[in-house]
């Protein structure tokens, strides 16, 4: 007889639900949100009376309920059946143990549950097989096709042999003949296929599993057939015709062998789901196709005095938390439980499951509800609960669930909703703000989504639930209830007005903390779980209850402001103002109650205001008094006040940016105000300053005061400084585009700046006093030392460096201390004048000395003493850039120096360079011109000169013409001293003479070219009877005629070609009278006969010249 069985298996007791265990709060307590959404009406009751004696009630739980479950578990190991699943293989021993230790039993206790085990009637063993499908069978019939169905028994060592000895010869089937036919379970016949689908169960009995085994055999039914149709076969089919031959010996109604399948039971797992291959009972067509089975060892039959009343769904479930339960009890690690169980538990929960054949639904179900319950009182992770919802929901769509799981299902669900929304609600208790907790927030949140996104959860509770909503309604209520909580531990002791607004104060601040918190950590998971703007909905709810709370609080100050009542004010301000702040981030704009907060605290403000500046002044005051006016450290050269003065200044500033004051009327006289007081400050702390340098003065050398006096400078050059920066630390440019169109430009730049411009003036003022005091006392010195360098009656015999040696040290040791000791700003605001200084008392020096005897001497000293300066003020481009220090005196004084310093010969040489420069730059003939051929033959070291001609000479006698002729002289005399002047005929009477002649001078090419080395032509006019007549002169460099420039001699001179003659026409000039500056100073110099004939002759010439200059 054949027998197909269900999975499904009942009881009529259910496990308690999470809401159900006694001491948690019923469904109504701790859910924030309107049950009835829900659409639940069922009344919820406990299953067990409160006991007082917990001794007691630990005897009736262990009695109840854990005795019964030990039993089960001792009668599973009794009778198991197949291999578990996992590798690890576990000895009955073993087993006893575990769950001895996992129930806590005694060994009297499990020794007198196991008697009564072993007592008890044993089950009756089974095989249940789910025969599914079959693919690539053969096809035994004309088509080709086959028409399989199935066979199925239990054979066990003693009928499989009865049944081999009985056969004469060896046969295709052993199933039809081994076994009556009431053992014998068969599949229905699935028609002209290849790969059949059955998707039946059959549940196998069997006696002992040591020798027995399954057999399958899969056949081909064969059925009488007309011979039109087989004919027809033939036809379609030709192949067919080699299958209607074999059907033709075979015998009427016999079925053919398609292959079969043969498993020990011993070898199986207590569940099989695979593929078989279909064996052959003989080598012909060894590959029959596979066949998919599902094995799974049941029991039928169990004593049903081991857990009397309960199902085996329920004692699964208990059996599972108590697993867990031990398991989580045994691990030392804090870490969640993260699902995994020791093996023994697993192994006795899949016999368990298997022998009473609980679906996988079933065990999934189980499972959430232990879980879910665990997870109340208990770490577990996460997705231990993920991974049940996804089961679940897999399962939903596959099996359907009896009326009693269906229940217990959608009230696990519900219960775990209303837990997860209590916590959600006090949210920032159970997940505080850190890396840990707020994980386990989004990971909570993830799990609520997921129920509400189940078919289950939308199938068992019909009703509108909005997952959203109702976590919006439990933070709103959870955010009150902390509210109030909060406000309760703040409340003030007494109705000090004092103590009111501390306590408003530090309630404030909590509430700001918490915001930051919503905005920064908690926002993010919510908006990332379930879409909810956490932050909006808590600053929309504090927003209300602030404004409540600080409206009151204000009305009781309204009228008795006092310096103590705006101290306690100012920070509750500050944090009304950092949260009023934070509303940019609000995704939902609206009008909000704290918008105008300001207006409760303008009574206190003049107080915060008179606060800072008088704390601050204090601070400075006491800085001042203990700076002993030394340089912090290098590089910093300034000395402590300042710094601690700049610390002072600016919570002033940060009172602004703190204020951050809506009105814009308002913000600007506040930062009137604000400015007022630093530049009071700041001038003060100058005073202060001044003060405490006269006092540390008194009993301190020079040396010291000057060190004090270049910090003070430091200071005050420090302080401008950062007065320079107060606008963009106020942020003026912001202040002044908010109160456009309230206060006028005009009146906006003529009240900050001119605020800031008197302090910076008066700033300005004392370093500038400091420096002219550090400056007097070098120019004082550098004086001193420029006039010891002068000569009295005779030229000393020092050298020059030695001369100046003195100040140059100085010098070098003042500046050096005052770079030192000044900062880069002030150091070259004293560079600048002391250069103009010293090159002016150079210059009065030099001055006052132009006649006296050794005045070249001593110029020369002036001289290099300047460019000894020049080197240390600029410091090699690190000081005074040059285009400042060559100023138009000291251009003047550099020139007058020169001059001075040169000897008789060398400004010879510089005045004939000075006329050979105006000969070469003079345009025009108005004097006339004479024509030369010169050149410089190098080989015999001879300057030939043919004067050819002169042009429109002046007439120069009455007659109107003039008797010209040609002077010759090679100057300066100290360098030609042996070469006599050449002289051409006197042409007479003739204004344009043509002269011709040529002369030689023997010169060396060294002479020719060294400095002022030129050919003087001179024309006259011949008079008998009185002195030549001056026609004119003209100025030719010896340089420019061809054969002098080139290599010098000794430079491979006989390889060089002489030159060839160049023809020059020199216009001739007049010399002005009594303008040259170098032969006035040689007319001062009356030691050398030839200088002064040299002079002698240039002023007779100047007497002769027509320019028309009067000296």
């Amino acid at each position: 007889m054949s027998h197909q069985s269900e999975n499904t298996s009942t009881g009529e007791n259910l496990l308690q639900t999470p809401e159900q265990e006694p001491g948690l709060p019923r469904l109504k307590q701790f859910s924030p949100a309107h049950p009835r959404k829900l659409g639940l009406t069922r009344k919820w009751k406990k299953d067990f009376k409160e006991d007082g004696n917990p001794e007691e009630k630990a005897r009736r739980h262990k009695e109840l309920e854990l005795n019964p479950l030990y039993k089960e578990l001792l009668y599973t190991i009794a009778h198991k059946m197949g291999k578990p699943s996992s590798d690890e293989v576990f000895t009955d021993s073993q087993l006893h143990q575990y769950i001895q230790e996992a129930f806590t039993m005694t060994e009297s206790e499990h020794s007198s549950l196991m008697e009564k085990v072993q007592n008890t009637e044993p089950p009756v063993y089974c095989l249940m097989a789910t025969v599914k499908e079959a693919k690539g069978i053969l096809g035994k019939d004309v088509s080709g096709f086959s028409d399989p169905y199935c066979l199925l028994t239990i054979l066990e060592d003693e009928e499989e042999n009865r049944t081999r000895r009985s056969r004469a010869k060896p046969c295709k089937f052993v199933v039809k003949d081994a076994v009556s036919n009431d053992k014998i379970y068969q599949t229905g016949i699935k028609k002209q296929t290849l790969n059949p689908i059955w998707n039946q169960t059959f549940i196998l009995e069997f006696g002992d599993i040591g020798g027995a085994s399954f057999h399958l055999e899969m056949w081909d039914k064969d059925e009488d057939v007309s011979l039109t149709q087989k004919l027809e076969e033939i036809k379609t089919n030709f192949n067919s015709l080699r299958r209607m031959i074999k059907d033709a010996k075979k015998e009427k109604g016999t079925d053919d062998f398609l292959g079969h399948v043969v498993l020990k039971l011993q070898d199986l797992h207590c569940t099989e789901d695979n593929w078989y291959n279909l064996e052959p009972q003989t080598e012909t067509y060894p590959d029959r196709g596979r066949c998919h089975l599902i094995l799974k060892f049941i029991h039928k039959a169990r004593d049903g005095t081991l857990s009397a009343g309960r199902n085996a769904y329920i004692n699964y479930c208990g059996i599972l938390q108590q697993f867990v339960q031990a398991y989580i009890s045994k691990q030392q690690s804090t870490a969640p439980w993260k699902g995994a169980l020791c093996g023994e538990a697993q192994t006795l929960l899949e016999l368990y499951a298997t022998q009473n054949d609980l679906s996988p639904f079933l065990q999934d179900l189980a499972k959430w509800v232990a879980y879910s319950k665990l997870y109340q009182s208990l770490e577990v992770d996460s997705s231990v609960l993920f991974q049940q919802l996804t089961s679940i929901e897999y399962h939903w769509h596959q099996q359907e669930l009896p009326f009693q799981q269906k229940q217990e299902l959608g009230d696990s669900l519900h219960g775990f909703l209303q837990y997860g929304l209590c916590l959600v609600a006090k949210y920032r208790d159970i997940f505080p703000p850190t890396p840990i907790a707020t994980p386990k927030l989004h990971t909570l949140l993830r799990i609520l989504v997921q129920i509400c996104k189940t078919q289950a959860f939308q199938k068992l509770n019909p009703a509108n639930f909005e997952l959203h909503d109702e976590v919006i309604d439990a933070i709103q209520t959870g955010t009150e209830e902390w509210f109030t909580i909060k406000k309760g531990l703040h409340q003030p002791m007494t109705k000090d007005l004092t103590e009111i607004g501390s306590a408003l104060s530090s309630l404030i601040m909590e509430v700001q903390e918490d915001i930051k918190h919503n905005k920064d950590v908690w926002n993010r998971v919510f908006v990332s779980a379930v879409q909810v703007d956490v932050f909006t909905v808590v600053y929309q709810r504090f927003d209300s209850l602030l404004a409540k709370e600080v409206k009151e609080t204000i009305s009781l100050i309204e009228g008795q402001m006092e310096q103590h009542l705006a101290k306690s004010l100012f920070p509750i301000y500050l944090s009304l103002q950092a949260i009023h702040k934070d509303k940019a981030f609000l995704q939902k704009r609206g009008l909000l109650e704290l918008t105008n907060f300001h207006e409760g605290f303008r009574e206190a403000l003049p107080y915060w205001l008179n606060q800072a500046f008088s704390t601050t002044q204090d601070r400075v005051e006491r800085a001042v008094q203990v700076d002993q006016l030394q340089p912090l450290q290098m590089p910093i050269k300034h000395s402590s006040s300042a710094v601690d003065l700049v610390a002072c200044i600016q919570p002033i500033c940060q009172l602004w940016e703190q204020l951050s004051w809506p009105d814009p009327e308002e913000a600007f006289m506040l930062m009137v105000k604000l400015t007022e007081d630093v530049c009071k400050i700041v001038v003060g702390y100058c005073h202060l300053l001044k003060d405490r340098v006269r006092v540390l003065s008194e009993n301190s050398d020079h040396g010291s005061a000057i060190n004090m006096l270049c910090v003070v400078v430091n200071d005050l050059e420090y302080l401008r400084s950062v007065l320079n920066q107060l606008p963009t630390q106020l942020n003026w440019a912001g202040l002044r585009d908010r109160t456009q169109n309230v206060i006028g430009e005009s009146q906006f730049h003529n009240t900050l700046p001119s605020q800031l411009q008197q302090a910076q003036s008066i700033l300005g003022r004392e370093i500038r006093s400091a420096l002219d005091t550090l400056g007097k006392k070098l120019n004082r010195d550098i004086e001193t030392h420029v006039r010891n360098m002068s000569t009295r009656r005779r030229i000393p015999s020092k050298s020059t460096e030695d001369a100046a040696a003195p100040l140059m040290r100085y010098l070098e040791q003042e500046l050096q201390y005052m770079n030192e000791n000044l900062v880069q700003e002030n150091f070259n605001s004293l560079l600048t004048p002391l250069w103009n200084n010293s090159v002016k008392i150079l210059y009065q020096v030099a001055s006052q000395h132009s006649q006296q005897e050794g005045l070249m001497v001593f110029c020369q000293r002036l001289l290099y003493t300047l460019q000894c300066l020049e080197q240390c003020f600029n410091a090699e481009g690190n000081g005074l850039p040059l285009d400042t220090l060559h100023s138009d005196e000291y251009k003047i004084l550099k020139a007058h120096l020169t001059h001075n310093s040169l000897s008789n010969q060398q400004l010879v040489e510089k005045f004939l360079d000075r006329k050979m420069w105006e000969q070469k730059v003079y345009s025009g003939e108005k004097y006339g011109a004479v024509t030369l051929l010169t050149s410089y033959r190098r080989s015999d070291q001879r300057l030939r000169v043919e004067v050819l001609n002169a042009v429109n000479l002046l007439p120069m006698d009455s007659n109107g013409l003039s008797d010209p002729f040609v002077h010759l002289c090679l100057e300066p005399n100290h360098i030609f001293p042996e070469v006599e002047p050449r002289y051409t005929q006197i042409k007479s009477c003739d204004l344009n003479p043509l002269f011709d002649e040529s002369f030689d001078f023997l010169v060396s090419l060294d002479q020719c070219q060294a400095s002022g080395a030129c050919l003087v032509v001179t024309v006259l006019d011949h008079d008998t009877l009185s002195s030549d007549d001056f026609e004119g002169e003209a100025f030719l460099a010896l340089k420019a005629i061809p054969g002098v420039s080139g290599p010098k001699e000794g430079e491979e001179l006989s390889s060089l070609p002489d030159a060839i003659p160049a023809q020059i026409r020199l216009p001739l000039i007049h010399p002005k009278p009594n303008v040259d500056s170098i032969l006035r100073l040689l007319e001062s110099r009356r030691g050398e006969r030839e200088v002064q004939a040299f002079v002698k002759k240039r002023r007779q010439r100047e007497k002769q010249s027509r320019e028309g200059i009067q000296p």
